[in-house]
């Protein structure tokens, strides 16, 4: 026969509002009272049934993530990130592909959390640089963090990953590599993270007095499709490129596949540089020199953000806003050719 809170309630000679209080992390429940129940339901095997503390606690220990995102590698990350905090706090998640071209989206957003009745979402980019729906998560009074390439909330509600500074990173290793015909597959310049990462390598170049010519600048789709058409564009280029940097891990092995079909070797010919260090990166030939962004560690830390407010202590624990990329260097950079 399963244990049922009733149960624990008798074994711990406290009421079953208390074993209720102590299950949900209410601060009202004394220091001595709250180990004694969690030693009985520790040694009891107790599992408190998920909707049963939602009703008791007006939550429903349920997470959404919300997203319109072509990169099947990023989202895995996402996912198994939040999940691991989920799973280690007694959450699920719930996931909520969506269309941000929509005249609907926002709306469509809103049925998704009503439907779900969630404790809060997560929101990846581009989404979350949707003014429109993170105004509307304020006006239902919906907890939510958006993950993002610059800082657009409140501490609470964000965790930024400094893409600018981590492409500073990336222009000075191919400068001191001796790269000055450098070509940059941007992502889709309506995307915050792309303008980010492109004016970075610009800024930095500047710094060396490196010019990037307007006609070396291509914009990609931030797929591998994109990357082989934007690569055959600047490999035709006449100075061709010496270095080739894009803005995904996805587009940068388009860019080896072309150069490949080419017979242009990498790196000794060309070298190639994507951004976000998927799993990828380090199996393919050459491995890729790259931007590494924390995506599973960026993900743990919403989820904590989320529940730490749906349990009202954010301000007992506050959360860093910020995380930094950095970068990784491989085998497909190297000095350029004599």
């Amino acid at each position: 026969m399963s244990v049922t809170i009733n149960d624990i309630a008798r074994l711990s000679g406290v009421s079953k509002r208390t074993v209720s209080r102590v299950i949900n992390s209410s601060p009202a429940v004394g220091e001595a009272t709250r180990e004694k129940v969690l030693e009985i339901i520790k040694q009891t095997g107790f599992s408190p049934d998920k909707q049963a503390r939602g009703l008791a606690s007006s939550r429903s220990y349920l997470l959404g993530l919300i997203y319109d995102n072509p990169d099947a590698l990023y989202i895995d990350e996402v996912q198994r990130g939040a999940l691991s905090v989920c799973a280690e706090l007694g959450y699920e998640l719930v996931v909520h592909p969506g269309s941000a071209k929509r005249e609907d989206f926002v709306d469509d957003c809103l049925r998704f959390i009503s439907r779900s009745k969630l404790d809060g979402v997560i929101i990846l980019p581009p989404v979350s640089e949707n003014k429109e729906l993170a105004a509307a998560l304020r006006d239902v009074d919906c907890p939510y963090v958006r993950l993002a390439s610059v800082d657009l909330d409140d501490a609470d509600n964000i965790v930024v990953s400094d893409e600018r500074a981590a492409m500073r990173d990336m222009a000075d290793h191919l400068v001191e590599l001796g790269h000055q015909d450098i070509g940059f597959i941007s992502g889709p310049q309506n995307y915050r993270s792309s303008i980010e990462r492109l004016a970075g390598f610009l800024a930095e170049l500047q710094v060396y007095d490196v010019n990037l010519p307007a006609e070396y600048i291509v914009e990609g789709k931030n797929s591998y499709d994109s990357g082989l058409e934007c690569a055959r564009e600047l490999l035709n280029k006449q100075p061709r490129p010496t270095a080739i940097v894009a803005n995904n891990d996805e587009m940068a092995a388009a860019v080896l596949r072309v150069a490949n079909n080419q017979g242009i070797k990498v790196p000794e010919q060309l070298s190639v540089a994507g951004f976000d260090d998927n799993i990828l990166a380090s199996r393919i030939i050459p491995s890729l020199t790259t931007i590494r962004r924390p995506v599973f560690n960026m993900a743990c830390l919403a989820v904590q953000k989320l529940i730490n407010r749906s349990r009202g202590n954010q301000d007992k624990l506050p959360m860093p806003k910020t995380v930094t990329p950095h970068l990784v260097t491989r085998e497909s950079t190297s000095r350029v050719p004599e």
